[in-house]
C-alpha cells in the first residue's frame, strides 16, 4: 500500500493531517471501512492488529475502542473488535485502486 494523507479531526474541531504507509495506513483505512462494525483479526486478517491499534493511539493520538468478544470454532477463545471513535477523512493517495473523500 502507498503514502495516504488522513486528516484527523479532534472533538475540539482542531484538525490535522498525517501521513501513512504500509500496514498503519491498511489498519485505518480498514478502521474508515469498518464504520460500526469494527475490525478484528478474524474478519480483517492481519499479523498484528493490537500492534497497529496500539501505535495509532499512542503516535497519532486516535480514539479506537477495543470491545473483547467471545468466538467459537476449533479454537475458540476471545478476541478484540476495534472501532474507530475519531473522525478521520483520506485527503490523498497514491493507492489508485481507492477513492479519495
Amino acid at each position: 500500500m502507498g503514502e495516504i494523507v488522513f486528516r484527523i479531526t479532534c472533538q475540539s474541531g482542531n484538525s490535522r493531517t498525517v501521513r501513512l504507509s504500509g500496514r498503519l495506513a491498511w489498519a485505518l483505512t480498514e478502521l474508515i471501512d469498518a464504520q460500526e462494525k469494527g475490525c478484528t483479526p478474524i474478519d480483517n486478517p492481519a499479523p498484528r492488529w493490537s500492534g497497529y491499534v496500539h501505535k495509532l493511539r499512542r503516535e497519532f493520538g486516535l480514539n479506537i475502542e477495543t470491545i473483547h468478544e467471545r468466538h467459537q470454532g476449533p479454537f475458540p477463545g476471545r478476541h478484540a473488535r476495534y472501532l474507530l471513535r475519531s473522525r478521520v477523512a483520506i485527503l490523498e493517495t497514491s493507492d489508485c485502486s481507492r477513492r479519495v473523500a
